[in-house]
């Protein structure tokens, strides 16, 4: 049988319905582009109008799984090293799905491929790749895959990955077109977010720089304006813990004045050498010393334990023109948050180098202070040498010839009394004239740097440095006469302990609060068995009884022995 033939009457309707139909399809078409041009536009604004750059990123992430109808997204921002993701934003994933999958993509598999290679990639099937690594355990299943690198003024920021499209389909070149204008315009407001935020961060150091520069113009106090360098940095770089640390008399070792934040008292009168540690190589080298992860790296002393729950870490140098670094800051996040940048390094790099710069005015000031004071004393020795004792030897030379004269036993007695006593008067002023004149001006001559140089050549007996921690004013509460004894008995512990502790450690605390002086000496040693021989500790207890103090040892439960040898001050 053959075709049936359409009716000749039944032939233009056909050929109108099919071109209706094929324009309704191009309406719907072009409709479609529409919305989705105006999608893409709406996402642009959205996206640009943000200047946080955390909202940024976040807005990224939710404009591109609308626009491409993905179940999931997210947007990996590439480390430093330009080969792992140091952040990772997603769209998708519950908070309980990613406590169950664990740590966070570090860009290895599909997303590694991406960091490689900065082109957009379209998958039908992830598991087909040859660089797919496969999913953890309770990772949500995804199939089709989309992904497009975000570019930042020709340097790759990080990458958008979406996957899964809605309905079961497949990316298709469309989806990624508007993907990829999307990242173009996601460049540009990272770019001017990260402009804000430096702006924002620039105000906040002058800010803080005008405060110090105040502080110090206005009080002159130096503890007052180390602390607020600490306080204004942590505040304004977003960290948990900022300490300042400056160098001992006579150099050589680093000593913690400052910590504020997270385990603060941890920090605080810590002794640190110049070579290995942090806050040493950035005195040493008068630049930024940093550290991705703080708890882990070997420029940090293990013990005492002072990191727990910090990450990334920079230290600062104070200062770095002709007059050398002044101190370091170091500073500290919380482990997981982002690592400080070039540009946040190079902007608090200025705001320490303005803050050396207001501790140097002071100081110059301080010091022309000083010079005034003792150009006045010049001038009182002076007038006293010249003119008060000239005047005293004159009126005494007259007296006592007077008193020939002086025919009254009593009377004569009582003459040559008064000449007596401007002779003593003459000797006190003289002595007064020789005080006005002396100057002390012995370098590495207080209590802290003899405390560190002991501690410093007891390392070549003991096999390791001894921990050193200090406190208070030591170098001006503590008199001279006592800081002997301090020096004395701290050289005494640690020969003990180097000959016959067979310690691994040891540590030195060092304070005094105004009304006494405290020396603790610790170890991991062998402790103090009960026949051995107490010469050196009788030395060191009739040292504190002589000056009305005390001596106890103890031995703690996890071993070794903890010396304590503290002495009352004189009162002011």
């Amino acid at each position: 049988m053959g075709t049936p033939e359409v009716p000749r009457d039944l032939l233009p309707q056909l050929k109108l319905d099919e071109l209706l139909e094929e324009l309704q399809a191009r309406i719907d078409a072009v409709r479609s582009t529409r919305d989705r041009v105006h999608g893409l536009l709406g996402a642009v604004l959205a996206v640009g109008r943000e200047l946080d750059l955390e909202h940024v990123l976040r807005s990224i992430v939710e404009a591109a799984v609308t626009l491409v109808d993905a179940e999931y997204a997210a947007l990996g921002v590439i480390g430093p090293d330009g080969t792992t993701l140091s952040g990772f934003h997603t769209v998708g994933v519950t908070e309980r799905q990613i406590a169950a999958i664990g740590a966070l993509p570090e860009g290895h598999g599909i997303l590694g491929e991406l960091i490689r290679h900065p082109e957009p990639l379209r998958l039908e099937k992830l598991s087909q790749h040859p660089a797919s690594y496969g999913f953890p355990a309770h990772h949500p299943p995804m199939n089709s895959f989309l992904g497009v690198p975000i570019r930042v003024r020709d340097q790759v920021f990080g990458n958008l990955y979406l996957t899964e499209k809605r309905g079961g389909l497949e990316f298709d070149e469309e989806d990624e077109s508007v993907l990829s204008t999307l990242a173009v315009a996601a460049g540009v407001a990272i770019d001017n977010a990260r402009l804000y935020e430096d702006s924002r961060l620039r105000e906040r150091l002058l800010r803080a720089n005008a405060e110090i520069t105040q502080s110090l113009m206005s009080r002159g106090d130096p503890a007052e304006a180390l602390g607020l360098i600490a306080e204004r940095a942590r505040e304004i770089s977003g960290s948990a813990l900022a300490a300042v640390a400056m160098p001992l008399e006579g150099g050589g070792a680093l000593s913690v004045e400052i910590a504020v934040g997270v385990d603060a008292e941890a920090h605080r009168g810590l002794v640190l050498p110049l070579d290995r540690t942090l806050m040493g190589l950035a005195f040493s080298a008068a630049a930024p010393v940093t550290s991705d992860d703080v708890t882990h790296d070997e420029r940090i002393a293990a013990d005492p334990p002072r990191f727990q729950g910090l990450g990334p870490a920079v230290a600062i140098p104070i200062g770095t023109g002709e007059d050398g670094t002044r101190g370091v800051v170091l500073l500290a996040r919380p482990r997981g948050r982002p690592i400080y940048t070039g540009k946040e390094t190079e902007l608090l790099l200025g705001y320490a180098a303005q803050a050396a710069i207001a501790m140097e005015l002071t100081e110059r000031r301080q010091d022309a202070q000083r010079i005034a004071v003792l150009q006045d004393r010049d001038r009182i020795a002076r007038d006293l040498h010249d003119l008060a004792i000239q005047r005293l030897f004159a009126t005494g030379m007259t007296l006592q010839s007077a008193g020939r004269f002086v025919e009254h036993p009593e009377a004569s007695e009582r003459v040559l009394r008064a000449v007596d006593d401007l002779d003593e008067t003459i000797k006190i002023i003289r002595s007064t004239i020789f005080g006005l004149r002396t100057r002390d001006n012995a370098v590495g001559s207080g209590l802290r740097a003899r405390a560190v140089q002991v501690a410093g050549e007891a390392a070549r007996v003991l096999g390791f440095p001894p921990g050193v921690r200090m406190e208070g004013l030591l170098d001006t509460d503590v008199p001279r006469e006592i800081a002997d004894h301090v020096v004395a008995v701290l050289s005494e512990a640690l020969t003990n302990i180097a000959r016959h502790a067979h310690a691994g450690r040891a540590d030195v605390a060092l304070a005094t609060d105004g009304r006494e002086v405290r020396l603790t000496v610790s170890d991991n040693g062998v402790g103090i068995p009960p026949d051995g021989r107490r010469s050196g500790l009788h030395n060191m207890a009739e040292r504190a009884e002589q000056l009305g103090g005390r001596l106890e040892i103890t031995t703690p439960g996890s071993g070794g022995a903890v010396l304590v040898w503290q002495v009352p001050l004189p009162a002011k």
